[in-house]
């Protein structure tokens, strides 16, 4: 098990703390903007649902792959 020693203090800076937020909101746009426009004009033009669906969730799980290194450039750009 995992022990906390109350010695020790966790503080987040209130820069930290605006940043982790700007950076999980630009991640949550990336993440399902794309696929849900996707998805949509599939939808719309062809009006075939589960192709729609099917190519919107692979591009979003194609996206989810590349998570590490978009979080990393996103966090260096708001550095």
């Amino acid at each position: 098990m995992i022990g906390f020693s109350k010695k020790e203090k966790n503080e987040v800076s209130a820069e930290n703390l605006v940043n982790t937020i700007w950076v999980s909101s630009f991640l949550a746009m990336i993440f399902t903007l794309p696929p849900l426009g996707i998805f949509l004009g599939i939808y719309l033009y062809t009006e075939e649902l589960v192709i729609g669906a099917i190519v919107g969730f692979g591009i979003h799980f194609v996206i989810l792959g590349f998570s590490g290194k978009i979080s990393k450039a996103i966090t260096k750009m708001m550095n």
